[in-house]
């Protein structure tokens, strides 16, 4: 599953880097090899979706360790990500095949499809990520590729303003996003996912145990606020919604992947 897990991960990353480095003036073949990686994508992730019974499927490993303090990278399938696996994968290709066509007599397809590969590399990365930091981490690289792909015209005066224009909105947001990550640290002594979960479980149990003397904490009300703030940009929620409108500046597949199936959605 941890193989699987990481072909779906890289695939899309693999396909980006050729396509920088040796098919920039090929554009034809740059868009046929982000359409075959998004069909292996699409083809390797409903294996992690239909495997192992529905159960969930967790794996990590150490990626730095500093004294006594490390940071981990890891896979989390359960329920959730599964939903999302399937619609990222399953939009994202069709928006592949359909991006064939309308950008058919675009001069710059190489690099469109090569930010179509980054795009889907980091809604990848946020789907099948099992801590906060790793999820923070592909945010940030789902804000950079859809600033790289709302740009795609930069030399229009609109489409130059307006991925600035997303890309500080985002900023905004997700600086309360690593807020809340700092105060999730802090309060659980963790960043994982089924840890906070696990921890949460038995504070609802005292809670129910105990009604007279329940454990509230206002930290964990501040920290998922903070959270949320990184999720209303993103998703162009009042007050950071005044990105999206400008955001059509892009090609029309863009709108349909980051802002109506995936990204907004997630």
């Amino acid at each position: 599953m941890e193989t699987v897990a990481f072909i779906v991960l890289l695939l899309p990353l693999l396909s980006a880097c050729v396509t920088l480095l040796f098919l920039r003036k090929h554009g034809n073949v740059a868009a046929l090899l982000s359409v075959a990686t998004a069909g292996g994508i699409l083809a390797f992730s409903l294996f992690l979706i239909f495997a192992g019974d529905g159960e969930t499927f967790a794996w990590e490993a150490t990626w730095i360790r500093m004294s006594g303090w490390e940071l981990r990278f890891g896979f989390l399938v359960d329920g959730s990500a599964r939903l999302l696996l399937f619609v990222v994968s399953f939009v994202g290709f069709l928006i592949h095949v359909f991006s064939l066509g309308y950008m058919a007599d675009d001069d710059a397809k190489a690099r469109y499809f090569g930010g179509l590969s980054i795009f889907m590399f980091s809604m990848l990365g946020i789907t099948l990520a099992d801590n906060l930091i790793m999820i923070f981490v592909f945010w940030e690289l789902v804000g950079f590729s859809s600033y790289l792909l709302i740009a795609h015209y930069y030399t229009t005066d609109e489409a130059a303003q307006a991925s600035k224009k997303a890309f500080i909105v985002n900023r905004i947001g997700d600086f309360g996003f690593l807020i809340g990550i700092v105060l999730t640290y802090w309060a659980f002594d963790t960043v994982n996912l089924v840890e906070i979960e696990n921890q949460l479980k038995d504070i609802v149990s005292w809670n129910l145990e105990n009604p007279q003397n329940q454990i509230l904490n206002p930290v964990t009300t501040a920290l998922c606020l903070a959270l949320a703030c990184g999720f209303i940009g993103k998703s162009a929620q009042f007050p950071l919604h005044v990105w999206l409108p400008d955001a059509m500046a892009g090609p029309t597949p863009v709108s349909a992947l980051i802002h109506a199936a995936t990204m907004v959605a997630a």
